[in-house]
């Protein structure tokens, strides 16, 4: 086989094994990843108002809590414990496992909230340092025919 004839048959071969693989950089012509300042204002919103509502409406431990803070349930799980029943030890574990998912999930939301407020933050503040650095000294635009010999 002939040079040309073997490098055709491997680029083929290679083409064809990529054919079922996701690029990311062959999605055609449409935009990738468009995010805009409402769109994350939004987001980072309504995380912290999940936020709020979970913190209300998730606390079982600390629901109807007496004035040593003991909530129901583990006052409950704690009466039954002391009557030797089984059901205290398993009422008191799933009040544990719960705060325990409960928190986590409070955890990421703020982390989302928090996330996006920082990012907002910091595009913006890029974004304004990318217009200064575009702007002569005495306040002007830098012509686009100065801006494109940063490009090349």
């Amino acid at each position: 086989m002939a040079f040309d004839e073997d490098w055709a048959q491997l680029k083929a071969d290679a083409q064809e094994r990529q054919s079922g693989r996701t690029q990311l950089n062959s999605a055609g012509p449409k935009e990738d990843l468009v995010v805009r300042q409402d769109d994350l204002g939004a987001v980072g919103n309504e995380a912290f108002r999940l936020h709020g509502e979970l913190r209300k409406c998730t606390d079982i431990a600390g629901a109807g809590a007496d004035k040593a803070g003991a909530g129901t349930t583990a006052r409950a799980a704690a009466e039954l414990r002391r009557r030797n029943l089984s059901t205290g030890d398993e009422l008191y574990s799933t009040l544990e496992i719960w705060t325990s998912q409960v928190r986590t999930v409070l955890q990421m939301c703020a982390h989302i909230s928090n996330h996006l407020d920082f990012s907002k933050k910091l595009h913006a503040d890029d974004d304004a340092g990318i217009a200064a650095s575009l702007r002569r000294r005495d306040g002007s635009a830098v012509p686009v025919s100065e801006i494109s010999k940063y490009v090349k």
